[in-house]
């Protein structure tokens, strides 16, 4: 598929702003001069229909690489620094060919030597339509390769919709984050890339910039809120954020409803292997979405979400293909149904079966989250030899508390509200509790144990 329908829409932008970095404001025509310099960079050292790595964070020449490659009919694989301990493995699982650096003003272009020969590869070769490859976070296992025909995951984006100023906070290689790129620069949006990704640069950056579009993750919205830095930064900009990633425990949305009430608040859904969803909230402050639209259908079998996209990935480079015989994809998803509207329960992986009994860990976190002085928590199960499983909670506190009394006070606290073998057996502490994507770690990893648990 031929990216001429986003230049030229990028085109007639003119000197508008296409991309803010932090004191920078690059305009589209500034943009477009950087994709012409990338387009000539590539064709220079014969690199079309190549594998090529795209190793940085947001900045005009990271985009303009990343289009530029797409251009030239290669397959793009993004890394950023969230996963740099796993760099030199995704290289070699991609079968990357070249490795792009961009700098603030370099076009580093390194060879690796490999020869990239995957039939997925020689496939979008020889449909001459760029490629994308994704990796899964690896939580469970080995990591696993998803390939894309990048022409077929942007042809939504050939249809205008509303222009926003959006804050980029997904990560290049997360599809959330391509997904947020790609829809703001074909709708002449403008792109906002903060200092950092911590509360204050991010509110700065929203307040200095006017961002009307903040797409983040639940856990990023909760510790936000602990900051309090939205109430020290003018945040009347925002029009919509946009939450996914993970499963957003009630008591957080209700109070970033709360925190916000005159900004839109919707759910998301997409996962690497199928794109972006879309995706509309039942009301403000609800965690009920319908899921779907043109290009995808969806079923639920035993309780799991299964779909079905005409922007599905060709299959994984390390795996055998996933899809049923009818071509649906089990997400892993766990969903709660009422007539089209479903609500997101949590990963079937994640399931704690405690003696019988099945506990999923965000219902187990949204009550202890309204307990006072929890900032936020992690919930996961771990072996017993009387149960099978049990329930272990590693908690970060607001403020210092002795860990027994803390227990203490959480057990009469779920009384009433969770059943026996839903509240946490064993409790930890940690200061944190995200990964570098900003999404909740179920692991005890680095945990405090609370004493007598």
């Amino acid at each position: 598929m031929s990216l001429d329908w986003l230049l030229e829409s990028m085109a007639r932008r003119g000197d508008a702003d296409a991309v803010i970095d932090g004191a920078q404001v690059h305009s589209y025509r500034a943009l477009l001069s950087a994709i012409a310099r990338w387009t000539t960079t590539f064709a220079d050292h014969g690199i079309t229909g190549r594998v090529v790595s795209i190793e940085a964070e947001y900045g005009l020449e990271a985009i303009a690489a990343i289009v530029g490659a797409a251009i030239g009919g290669n397959v793009l694989v993004p890394i950023s620094m969230a996963v740099d301990a796993h760099r030199d493995m995704f290289l070699a699982m991609a079968e990357v060919e070249y490795r792009v650096i961009p700098g603030r003003a370099g076009r580093d272009v390194v060879p690796t030597g490999r020869e990239a020969a995957h039939p997925f590869y020689q496939a979008l070769r020889q449909a001459a339509t760029p490629g994308l490859v994704l990796f899964s976070s690896g939580t469970s296992g080995t990591p696993k390769a998803a390939v894309h025909d990048l022409g077929v995951l942007l042809q939504k984006f050939t249809v205008s919709r509303h222009a926003f100023r959006t804050l980029v906070f997904l990560q290049l290689d997360h599809i959330g984050g391509l997904n947020t790129l790609f829809y703001t620069l074909a709708n002449g949006g403008t792109v906002v890339i903060a200092e950092g990704r911590m509360p204050r640069e991010v509110c700065s950056a929203i307040a200095r910039h006017r961002v009307q579009l903040l797409p983040t993750s639940p856990t990023f919205l909760n510790m936000l809120l602990l900051s309090e830095e939205h109430q020290q930064h003018d945040l009347s900009s925002l029009e919509l954020i946009t939450y996914g990633t993970e499963p957003m425990p009630a008591h957080t949305l209700e109070r970033v409803h709360a925190a916000f009430p005159s900004t839109r608040l919707l759910q998301t859904y997409g996962l690497s292997e199928l794109g972006i969803l879309r995706s509309q909230s039942r009301q403000p402050g609800s965690l009920w979405i319908r899921v779907g639209g043109e290009g995808f259908q969806t079923k639920i079998v035993d309780g799991r979400l299964f779909v079905k996209a005409q922007s599905a990935m060709l299959g994984y480079l390390n795996a055998p293909s996933p899809f049923d015989a009818e071509g649906y994809f089990d997400t892993g998803d766990l969903v709660e149904r009422d007539g089209d509207w479903l609500r997101i329960l949590g990963r079937a992986t994640e399931v704690i079966n405690v003696g019988g009994n099945k506990v999923l860990p965000v219902e187990v976190e949204n009550v202890l989250l309204a307990m006072e002085n929890v900032a936020d928590v992690e919930v996961h199960g771990e072996p017993s030899p009387i149960m099978g499983r049990i329930v272990v909670a590693t908690v970060r506190l607001a403020h210092p508390e002795d860990p027994a009394a803390f227990k203490t006070r959480m057990r009469l606290f779920c009384q009433g509200r969770l059943p026996d073998y839903k509240t946490p057996a064993r409790v930890r502490f940690a200061d944190g509790l995200h990964s570098a994507r900003f999404k909740k770690v179920r692991s005890a990893g680095g945990a405090v144990e609370a004493t007598g648990s």
